[in-house]
């Protein structure tokens, strides 16, 4: 594949066609059923085959399809373990590559972005991609200073793709139901379009990403490569080795699993009470952990990909962490009333403040402990509470609104949560919050920015 397919219909048609092979592999599974296999037997081929053909074309298609499946990926901690098992590696190589844009594509780009002597700009430059994202892929390259660098290149027709893609996602938005127990995912769908002129801009994503960078600076916890050169599709950075966080989920020990975690958390409240920016794309190919020979607690954080941010002047809303405070003090009546306030109960809709607390209480557990252990059987019991029909919680719910100044911090929280529990990790959260949350600490001393 050359480029993006840029073609509408070249991308429908790949679209369109997961639902009849998902239909044909159901047909399949009932004939072999009536061959006399094992019905258990041919459910989990049907899902390990479904798996692979959703995520091939979400990944060949990149673009938004693409940014969709990322998206997503980091909801499989909530899936039951019958249906995560077969998605699991789909997922995880979805979160760290992509087919790669071929190094003719590469030059030509780099040329029009920054000159016919771009080669003068580095000494060396590797045409295999390091990496490949869903607008565009990494190179590593020394620059002319001798500095390791990356450079990210992005997919010549990226933004039409990605508006493309997100439209006939739209329209078959029901496939992806088995996926995402409960969880209606247009809304979704709706964010991530609303966010991807914003993405395509390297010039927003470059001062985000210094923003970050020259705020933690010598950090012993959090390390963010500063940007060396941008250009309008090219965005040259500080190389950053380390650990991909999808490999410490998939094979790291426990020490490294609890340390990632508790950073991860760590940089979730503290990122934007320091820098006023939330850094909004938390699925685990954009998080390195930095290893040394040293005790894991001198183990860092390396951040990465800043195309998507939330901007929060004053931090995080002072609203969440006073409610979640008095949630824990078990404040049923003050709860309420700030939920109405912030427009989470609509005007026209009454609830019974108990049975609200009642619905929260299970999700801000974390919250309460002094440590908490992340997993994906604790991500699956919230996910069942709130799906089942027949749960109040459920119907409780559905009654509750989501404003949508809040839709971002909501995604990236969860997500977040979703990669903790994909880490196993014994993660103290609460010392986080009373850190860095306005409002959380009940002596008033939280961070505001």
């Amino acid at each position: 594949m050359s480029d993006l397919p840029r073609k509408a219909v070249t991308r429908t048609a790949k679209l369109a066609a997961l639902p009849l092979g998902f239909a044909g592999r159901a047909t399949l599974g009932l004939g072999k059923r009536l061959g006399g296999r094992p019905a258990d037997e041919v459910a989990t081929e049907l899902q390990e085959r479904t798996a692979e053909q959703l995520f091939k074309v979400l990944g060949e298609l990149k673009g938004g399809a693409m940014k969709f499946g990322q998206a997503l990926s980091v909801f499989e901690s909530a899936l039951p373990e019958d249906i995560a098992g077969p998605y699991r590696a789909a997922l995880t190589k979805l979160q760290e590559a992509a087919p790669p844009m071929p190094a003719r594509t590469v030059h030509r780009v780099l040329a029009e972005q920054l000159g016919k002597d771009w080669r003068s700009m580095f000494a060396s430059f590797e045409d295999t991609p390091a990496a490949a994202a869903s607008i565009g892929q990494v190179h590593r390259a020394v620059w002319s200073d001798g500095r390791q660098v990356a450079v990210k290149v992005q997919y010549p027709g990226a933004g039409d793709a990605l508006l493309s893609d997100l439209s006939q996602l739209g329209r078959v938005a029901r496939l992806f139901g088995p996926l995402v127990p409960g969880m209606d995912v247009k809304p979704l769908l709706a964010e991530l379009r609303a966010r991807v002129a914003e993405e395509l801009d390297y010039a927003l994503e470059a001062t985000a990403q210094h923003a970050h960078a020259r705020e933690f600076a010598g950090d012993p916890d959090v390390e963010v490569p500063d940007v060396v050169h941008q250009a309008e599709q090219v965005l040259v950075t500080e190389w950053m080795d380390g650990v991909p966080l999808s490999e410490v989920i998939s094979g790291g020990s426990r020490e490294m699993r609890d340390r990632a975690g508790q950073l991860l958390a760590h940089f979730l409240f503290a990122g934007p009470a320091r820098t006023g920016l939330l850094h909004a794309d938390p699925h685990p190919g954009n998080f390195r952990l930095l290893t040394d020979d040293g005790p894991a607690s001198g183990w860092r954080l390396g951040v990465l990909d800043f195309g998507t941010v939330d901007r929060l002047p004053e931090g995080l809303p002072l609203p969440i962490g006073t409610a979640l405070r008095l949630a824990l003090a078990g404040d049923a009546e003050e709860v309420y009333r700030m939920l109405r306030a912030e427009g989470f109960v609509k005007p026209t809709i009454e609830l019974d403040a108990e049975a609200v607390l009642d619905y929260l209480r299970p999700i801000i557990e974390p919250a309460g402990r002094e440590e908490f252990g992340f997993d994906r059987a604790w991500m699956r019991t919230q996910a069942a509470r709130i799906a089942d029909p027949r749960s109040p919680a459920h119907q409780l719910g559905k009654q509750l609104n989501l404003p949508p100044s809040y839709l971002l911090i909501h995604r990236v929280t969860l997500s977040t949560v979703g990669v903790l529990c994909q880490l196993g990790a014994e993660v103290r959260l609460r010392a986080e919050l009373e850190e860095w949350l306005p409002g959380f600490d009940p002596d008033g001393a939280a961070s505001s920015g």
